[in-house]
């Protein structure tokens, strides 16, 4: 089952199972992005809307991208505005979806999918505006490392979706390449105590 295919099958149930990465990683990103000034914003992975929702309430405009139709038939109906654009792309070709240069790209549980980082940074620097800022919440590698990746049930049982794990530093030192330099970094557990492994890892990039 190809990743696309995956969250075709997904979707149906996305916003109703019980999912803690899901539910974490827009708390992850309504944090880091609280005090991030954006007017345009270029959404990589906006599935069914979950952080669209919030984007569009800050920005002038969001372009949502993701692989998924299904997934992006579920966002339409949720995201009524007309600042909102929902368009079905393949992060991993040249990005001809992007339709200006924006003030910030985000990437949410989108690139423990991807296999090579460089081509996605190249690209995502190419449509940010100097100074702009890229946001990337992702499934922390800590629990990439225990064996943890996404996954559904279905009638047929658990359906994992095609998966790689990357490192902090190579993260960071692929962003780097292109003029995108980490301004911060945090991580997100499920507990408060943080006594556990963390859940999700922020990054926050500058084009300089």
């Amino acid at each position: 089952m190809t990743v696309e295919e995956a969250y075709n099958s997904w979707a149906a149930q996305y916003d109703t199972n019980k999912n803690r990465t899901r539910d974490l990683e827009a708390t992850a990103l309504r944090t880091t992005l609280a005090d991030v000034p954006f007017e345009t914003c270029l959404e990589i992975g906006c599935g069914t809307g979950k952080n669209t929702e919030w984007l569009v309430r800050k920005a002038m405009h969001v372009t949502a991208v993701d692989l998924s139709g299904e997934m992006l038939e579920r966002a339409r109906k949720k995201v009524s505005s007309n600042k909102a654009a929902f368009l079905q792309a393949d992060i991993t070709q040249p990005w001809q979806f992007a339709t200006q240069v924006y003030d910030l790209v985000t990437f949410s549980l989108v690139l423990e999918h991807i296999q090579q980082l460089d081509f996605i940074f190249e690209q995502a620097a190419a449509v940010l505006k100097t100074g702009g800022y890229v946001y990337i919440g992702e499934l922390h590698p800590f629990k990439q490392y225990t064996g943890t990746k996404a996954h559904f049930d279905t009638e047929e049982g658990r359906q994992e979706v095609e998966c790689y794990t990357h490192h902090v530093s190579e993260f960071v030192q692929s962003a780097k390449q292109y003029g995108l330099k980490l301004v911060d970094l945090n991580e997100f557990f499920d507990d408060p105590e943080k006594s556990g492994i963390p859940r999700i890892l922020t990054l926050l990039l500058q084009k300089v």
